[in-house]
């Protein structure tokens, strides 16, 4: 079994085992455990994962980072002239988060 989470900050926080409810941690063990995800659970992780300030393959959580890197792939969009970059475990949940017409994905 990989590891659920890794502490980014210096400051003491609660211990990982108290956040065993929420989202990311369940996800995270899931994953860990070889489980499949559902189209709402790969939207909401690339929701997360580019909507946070901190990381960019990552989710941070009252000071613990769930890493979904392994999930992640990398894809440039091309929108209204401009090209971005974003993580997300699929097309379809990457137009989930993506406002507009999009006139092209590649995917990295």
């Amino acid at each position: 079994m990989g590891t659920i989470a890794t502490k980014f900050v210096t400051w003491p926080v609660q211990p990982l085992e108290s956040l065993k409810g929420s989202r990311a941690y369940i996800l995270r063990a899931r994953l860990n455990n070889n489980g499949e995800l559902s189209r709402e659970e790969k939207d909401w992780i690339t929701r997360q994962v580019n909507c946070n300030s901190y990381f960019k393959s990552a989710i941070p959580v009252m000071g613990w980072m769930f890493d979904f890197s392994d999930v992640l792939n990398t894809y440039l969009v091309r929108q209204y002239g401009w090209w971005n970059e974003y993580n997300a475990v699929d097309k379809a949940a990457l137009r989930t988060i993506i406002h507009g017409r999009i006139d092209k994905i590649v995917k990295l």
